[in-house]
């Protein structure tokens, strides 16, 4: 067969940057400098910053279009170019993945719910903060890649995220807020515009996340999980040999039905992650005018029948209250004052799972990654 321009332009319109709809010939990534050689076709891919968290799943989905569009037997050679300066630095070659990532000495603490609407970012945000004001070192990654919402949470929506070279490589610098370094994929795409990928670019990107930031000597690395089971929850335990998991319910039947799959699948002998306890959030509503009162709006105790049924502890029980709410909207977390009913539930929250942490590290082998096979 015959290769020809058009053909490979035609081909890479089908491929669409994630979080815009629009497609990278759309986008002015694609480099004039296309070569075609027989059946070998090079291009390069321009990129606004070598840390795009995108960019080894669009090289990927854009070798994948032109075997789809054009011919499995075309070789395809996509380079990467980063557009402008980035910190200081010229016109480059992004950079590859460091060989080991991820933080350093840090217990990695996943917090998962069975289903959405439970408060399980909520939560995570919250945990993180009270381990960050109990006086260790702690980051935070929003692995909800169709979802974020801890830039909202922390207040930091539409901050700059930059990059310093370390060994040739360039690495995401996290945001530092609260005490918590903590890195979203919400910092990269449009918050008005929905995520649409495929489960690989999800993951790909997840992966640069963990392993080219500058996480640095950490204490608890705290994982806020999509709901449900996933690929992401596939890709976090082949990626990072998580020390113990937290699920997340509220007291209802339904949501309780979700929490046992959270649970079986953390403790599935494939993946064989402990469980450190579980978290009822919204156990009751106390309205502000009556601080005394209690009204179990979503059942009473769902969770805390179902740690005794299990033999998981229960870390907490979190009040459903109104200022849970504004103060997450408001990007300064309940925890922050802990005066309050859920802002004292919280940081006794973090002070369990300090204790159920150093119960599970003295009484149980260190976890392992899952192998894939």
């Amino acid at each position: 067969m015959t290769l020809y321009p058009q053909l490979i332009i035609d081909a890479l319109k089908t491929v669409r940057y994630p979080g815009t709809g629009k497609n990278i010939v759309e986008m002015g990534m694609v480099e004039d400098d296309l070569r075609i050689a027989g059946l070998h076709v090079s291009f390069s891919l321009i990129f606004d910053k070598p840390t795009n968290p995108f960019l080894k799943s669009l090289v990927k989905a854009s070798e994948a279009a032109i075997h789809a569009y054009v011919s499995k037997d075309v070789e395809v050679e996509v380079k990467t170019k980063v557009a402008q300066p980035f910190t200081g630095g010229g016109k480059s070659e992004a950079q590859s993945t460091p060989s080991a990532g991820g933080p350093r000495g840090a217990n990695i603490i996943a917090v998962s719910s069975g289903k959405g609407g439970v408060g399980k970012s909520t939560v995570a945000a919250n945990l993180a903060i009270g381990l960050a004001r109990l006086g260790h070192r702690v980051g935070l990654l929003d692995c909800d890649i169709f979802g974020p919402s801890m830039p909202k949470m922390f207040q930091v929506e539409g901050q700059q995220i930059y990059s310093e070279e370390v060994d040739g490589k360039a690495m995401i610098v996290p945001i530092e807020k609260y005490g918590v370094k903590m890195l979203s994929i919400g910092f990269f795409v449009d918050p008005d515009t929905p995520t649409l990928w495929r489960g690989g670019m999800a993951s790909n990107a997840l992966k640069q996340l963990i392993g080219e930031a500058l996480w640095g000597d950490l204490d608890y690395f705290i994982l806020d999980t999509p709901p449900g089971t996933s690929d992401i929850h596939l890709t976090l335990v082949q990626t990072l040999p998580i020390t113990g998991a937290i699920i997340v319910s509220t007291p209802q039947q339904v949501a309780l039905a979700d929490a046992r799959k959270g649970l079986n699948m953390y403790t599935n002998e494939k993946v064989n992650v402990p469980i450190l306890g579980l978290v009822e959030n919204m156990s009751w509503f106390t309205p502000a005018e009556l601080p005394d009162n209690r009204y179990y709006i979503f059942g009473r105790e769902g969770v805390k029948q179902l740690a005794e049924e299990t033999g998981y502890p229960l870390l907490a029980q979190i009040p459903l209250v109104q200022s849970v709410c504004e103060s997450g909207d408001a990007g300064t977390p309940a925890v922050l004052d802990p005066s309050t009913p859920s802002g004292q539930a919280f940081l006794q929250l973090a002070a369990r799972v300090i204790t159920q942490t150093d119960r599970r590290n003295a009484e149980q082998a260190a976890t392992k990654i899952v192998e894939t096979h």
